[in-house]
């Protein structure tokens, strides 16, 4: 998987890919490089990241999806975003995968409106939101707790219409969690299987 992000604040290449055409060379490289999908998000979910509009956030990312698009039919697009507003422009400019770090608990029309599509979908862990979710670091057992609220997020998704098939699960490693918490999810990963969720992306239309 290749990382676009589309943002001026994301801590691992924030203000490299701001410029649209810049972005969309970017992207076409990790793709030459042997990126198999590329995840696109025009909102930092960093600790502390300054909130985004859903109108601003399209409008980082739209011109560098229509792009991939326009130069590589052929690639397999996820949109790493919480708005449905988003996620609806994505989806109608050829996205592929809708990625939520909310698994789909931020915008309550996210759920409806990806029940209608036939894209595939990723649900990630995390608790409260980019701003307050370090102080929700606090588990019993890290690795089931994470496992037994992904299964919540799941049987919701489901109840709300979208298949089995479509969707995957992310544990949300650094999202709520400190850093022995990551290790120690990261140790115990195979509990995840638990959940009967797909282990590979699924893209509808992609063979």
């Amino acid at each position: 998987m290749g990382i676009l992000n589309i943002t001026p604040d994301s801590f691992s290449d924030g203000g490299r890919h701001r410029d649209a055409e810049r972005a969309v060379q970017a992207g076409l490289m990790q793709i030459a490089g042997g990126a198999g999908v590329l995840d696109i998000g025009g909102e930092s979910t960093r600790p502390g990241a300054a909130v985004v509009t859903p109108e601003e956030e399209w409008q980082r990312i739209g011109p560098v999806v229509r792009g991939l698009k326009q130069q590589k039919p052929e690639a397999v697009l996820s949109i790493d975003t919480r708005n449905s507003t988003v996620m609806a422009q994505a989806l109608a400019a050829g996205a592929d995968v809708i990625n939520d770090v909310s698994a789909l608990t931020h915008d309550p029309d996210a759920l409806p409106l990806l029940a209608g599509e036939r894209c595939g979908v990723v649900l990630m862990h995390m608790r409260g939101t980019p701003a307050t979710m370090a102080r929700h670091a606090v588990y019993d057992d890290v690795a089931c707790d994470v496992v037994r609220e992904l299964g919540a997020r799941l049987t919701a998704a489901i109840a709300g219409g979208l298949a089995l098939e479509r969707l995957s699960v992310d544990p949300g490693l650094g999202f709520a969690k400190n850093t022995d918490q990551n290790l120690t999810l990261l140790s115990r990963l195979p509990l995840l299987a638990n959940l009967a969720a797909v282990w590979f992306w699924v893209f509808p239309g992609k063979g």
